[in-house]
């Protein structure tokens, strides 16, 4: 059964470009509350970013929900937005990065009714600032994993 009002809020971080990176992810729907990070060894910002929304997207189990994306990733919510993605996909991705995590995040994206909202970075927004935190702190720590498309 589809429900509206699930909101995915999400940040990469990255020390280096590329280098060690994570992200921080919370998922909230009424009073429920989920929060995933995972770090990788080599990956770069802009991966964490997308892996952040992916996760989110990801983890709703059913189809059809309302979801608000809520990101400080511009590359992220304008691809997105204004539709650049989905003609890369015409073209197979040809000269762009990321197509592994695009793929995902298409993918995860068509399952749900997906409202991308981008907010300023570092502004004192709670949960971007606690994203940030979490990415921060699991980039730090570990574990991590190998990021198999990273590139750079």
């Amino acid at each position: 059964m589809a429900v509206s009002g699930i909101e995915i809020f999400s940040d990469g971080a990255c020390s280096g470009n590329p280098g060690p990176g994570a992200f921080g992810t919370v998922m909230t729907f009424k009073s429920h509350r989920k929060e995933l990070t995972e770090a990788f060894k080599h990956t770069t910002n802009n991966r964490m970013e997308l892996m952040g929304v992916i996760a989110g997207l990801e983890a709703i189990k059913e189809e059809g929900n309302e979801v608000t994306c809520v990101t400080d990733s511009k590359y992220v919510v304008e691809s997105i937005e204004k539709g650049w993605v989905f003609n890369w996909m015409k073209t197979g991705f040809k000269g762009k990065k990321n197509e592994d995590l695009w793929r995902r995040l298409i993918t995860a994206y068509k399952r749900q009714n997906v409202k991308m909202k981008w907010i300023k970075g570092h502004n004192g927004h709670p949960m971007n600032e606690f994203c940030d935190q979490l990415a921060v702190k699991s980039c730090q720590n570990g574990p991590w994993q190998i990021d198999t498309g990273c590139t750079s």
